[in-house]
């Protein structure tokens, strides 16, 4: 026997969204002081759904849900007396308390929905009642609710017996996890006899090419008696090999199709099970950012959109902690400075088979002139010289997800200690996607969006796949923050350079414009020889007004493949998202276009940056001052940084180090320095350095026994780039910083 209750929980998580959802519209156009006006129709509407909510509740056996809906159900009442048939004016804290109790009953239904004990709602409860005042509107839950029957039977059975009702089961989400796993999995073997199939088909052709040349052979033989029936049963036995391969191949092209459709069809099915709606773990998190706004003392706006998009649901839960944070800055930095009511949104979309979930608030925007001015302090930006242009706006905003950063002048409750933007870049990534921030296009001119963009999850996806540095890679084309393409061919009279660093000269929306050039193979830390004609291959990438072109030896093709993780030792997770089965069991690597992005808009940022191969003369390696006094520890260095491909110059000392970096034509790219040292110590060394304006922005790190928290803290406060320490040595994370950073 189906279970009716089970059903009636079904269709209240329904209900009860939709009915909070209309509730909550109606009540955020609020005005210049906070308050809604609502029209006769509209608040009627609105008492309704209240009412509905109460009546469902109680149908499903929910007192504490339903009490709080009758409280708001007579707030409303009262305020339609009031009105008197007229508008209603519903004031700032009205609201409040409104939204209050909608808190509390999203709070109650998503307990409900993950099957655990719902919170207590006595504080929504008791704000409700004094708010309602002395008279008698509590409402009395009785000990035992009726049970819900179920509805009669037909008197005759139907002519047809009617289909069973729909069962539930309850089931662990790790096991759906797991069988999402092993339904990509069988997509990979289905692509593999797609690829046998492939070459079945090729076999077809080249046999029937090679009938049709023994055809031609055969008519230009002179008559000869003796080979007749020897040609005749060569004749009769090549055809029937073509027969019985073409046979085969058709049988192939069936079973594949049959593959496929079955393939799809459990991937939908599976889909379906993995999926929820995002309200039913993001949602809650407006109320959190509502009762945080009242425990700091004031009152917000939350709005929501695209609560009903389906996502996975280890997904969102993995969005939860970031999204939360975002919020969270936006409450601390996104107070309006101009009286407007403070006001902050949730907005999750759907985007080229990925997700995309916006945090945005109506403030004054992101402070660029602070962002700078904080890179500058933590020596993530050179200080500019007078008259120089300012960084590009995307590069500025980079930077605020650095861990530690934050533009806030004191630590609060909400904001200040720079960590949560750090965390939200550090879940997008896990994800495989990126976040940025960006201004907010407003009507009034103000506010700050931030944006988590993921890619289509572990399955199917669209690559590009192109060559660099000798290995065959897959780009994905779409999904997150980054837009893959065209792909370009570029002339050598489209290259040029641009203050010392190499651009291609583009047309793009009809105007020419100067766009970063660098090679792919260069950010791999590959090596790549210049192309035989001159000419580059290269794609575009463009996030908001930003674009870099990225050189590559080869562009192939586009092709849907099955796209899985890959958990390699060594792998550059932020260049990397998985991998691909190509034909013959080769594997292509998947790239991260946010990942690459912003390493190549670093690169191509950075004094010095190298040429890519084929724009002019061939890219140099890059050089590393080592600066130490131990002729062991230099020579151990020297010996690791040659390895890993960079050019080593040895100092002894600050002074002689020093002396090295302001030799003419130096073209140092990073220090590696200890602290310990006579006449000249790292940190008087990283002193000079970041006072000479030439020197300003080269990267340092200070590498030394000297482990304390307070010689940390004073090499970082200098400016250090890193600050690595010997008792921990290993060179693969001494190489992985270096190629970070250069």
């Amino acid at each position: 026997m189906p279970d009716f209750r089970t059903e009636l929980l079904a269709a209240f998580a329904a209900e009860h969204r939709e009915h909070l959802a209309a509730i909550r519209a109606a009540l955020s156009a609020e005005d210049e002081t906070g308050a809604v006006t609502l029209e006769p129709a509209a608040l009627r509407e609105v008492f309704r759904r209240a009412h509905s909510l109460k009546g469902a509740a109680r149908a499903v056996d929910l007192p504490a849900l339903e009490a709080v809906a009758h409280r708001l159900e007579a707030l409303l009442a009262r305020e339609t007396d009031r009105a008197a048939g007229g508008a209603a004016r519903l004031t700032a804290p009205l609201l409040a308390l409104l939204h209050r109790g909608l808190d509390a009953i999203e709070a109650q239904a998503a307990a409900v929905a993950e099957g655990q004990a719902p919170p207590p709602p006595e504080v929504a409860l008791a704000a409700l009642d004094a708010a309602l005042g002395p008279a008698p509107q509590a409402m009395q839950v009785p000990e035992a609710p009726p049970a819900v029957s179920a509805p009669p039977r037909p008197a005759q059975a139907p002519a047809e017996a009617p289909l069973p009702a729909e069962g539930y089961l309850r089931v662990e989400a790790s096991r759906v996890e797991r069988l999402s796993a092993a339904m990509y999995g069988l997509k990979s073997l289905i692509q593999r006899h797609d690829s046998t199939g492939a070459g079945l088909r090729e076999v077809e052709a080249e046999l029937r090419m090679l009938r049709r040349s023994w055809d031609g052979l055969r008519a230009a033989l002179p008559p000869d008696p003796s080979l007749t029936p020897r040609l005749r049963g060569f004749d009769a036995a090549l055809g029937e090999v073509v027969r019985r391969v073409s046979g085969l191949a058709r049988q192939g092209r069936a079973a594949e199709d049959a593959m496929d459709r079955a393939a799809r069809a459990l991937r939908e099915e599976v889909e379906a099970i993995a999926l929820v709606p995002a309200g039913t773990i993001l949602a809650p998190l407006a109320a959190a950012a509502r009762e945080m706004a009242r425990e700091a003392g004031g009152e917000v706006t939350v709005r929501t959109e695209g609560m009903e998009i389906q996502a996975e649901r280890r997904v969102l839960q993995a969005l939860k902690d970031p999204v939360l944070h975002l919020l969270r800055n936006a409450l601390g930095h996104g107070a309006p400075r101009d009286g407007r009511r403070a006001e902050i949104g949730l907005r999750v979309a759907a985007t080229g088979g990925g997700l995309s979930v916006m945090v945005w608030d109506n403030g004054p925007g992101p402070d660029l002139a602070a962002i700078e001015a904080t890179a500058i302090r933590r020596a993530l930006l050179a200080p500019r010289q007078p008259g120089a242009a300012p960084p590009p706006p995307d590069a500025l905003l980079s930077l605020v997800f650095e861990p530690g950063f934050s533009t806030a002048g004191t630590v609060d409750s909400l904001s200040g200690r720079g960590m949560g933007l750090s965390v939200v870049a550090e879940a997008a990534v896990a994800l495989h996607g990126g976040a940025a921030m960006r201004p907010r296009p407003s009507l009034d001119g103000g506010g700050t969006e931030v944006v988590i963009a993921l890619p289509p999850s572990t399955g199917r996806q669209t690559l590009l796949l192109l060559e660099a540095g000798g290995q065959v890679l897959g780009l994905p084309g779409g999904g997150g923050l980054v837009t893959v393409g065209p792909m370009l061919r570029l002339a050598p009279d489209r290259m040029t350079t641009a203050e010392g660093r190499p651009v291609a000269r583009l047309v793009l929306n009809g105007a020419e414009a100067l766009v970063p050039l660098v090679p792919l193979a260069a950010l791999l830390g590959q090596p790549e020889g210049p192309p035989p004609d001159g000419s580059i291959q290269a794609v575009l990438l463009t996030r908001g007004g930003a674009r870099l072109a990225l050189a590559v030896s080869a562009l192939r093709d586009a092709r849907n493949l099955v796209v899985t993780e890959v958990d390699a030792p060594g792998l550059d997770t932020a260049l990397f998202s998985g991998a691909a089965l190509l034909e013959g069991e080769a594997v292509a690597l998947v790239l991260r276009p946010d990942g690459l992005f912003q390493r190549g808009l670093r690169e191509a940022t950075r004094p010095g940056a190298a040429r890519p191969a084929g724009a002019g003369p061939e890219r140099r390696r890059r050089h590393v001052l080592v600066v130490d006094d131990s002729i062991t520890t230099r020579t151990l260095e020297r010996s690791i940084l040659e390895s890993g491909g960079y050019r080593v110059t040895l100092t002894v000392d600050g002074v002689d180090g020093l002396n090295s970096l302001r030799e003419p034509g130096a073209a140092i790219d990073l220090v590696l320095a200890d602290v310990e040292m006579p006449r000249m110590d790292g940190f008087g060394l990283l002193e000079a350095i970041r006072a000479d304006p030439h020197l300003a922005g080269l990267p340092v790190i200070l590498m030394t026994s000297r482990d304390s928290p307070g010689d940390v803290q004073r090499g970082m406060e200098l400016g250090a780039t890193a600050y690595l320490t010997k008792q921990g040595f290993d060179q693969q994370a001494l190489l992985a910083a270096i190629g970070q950073l250069i």
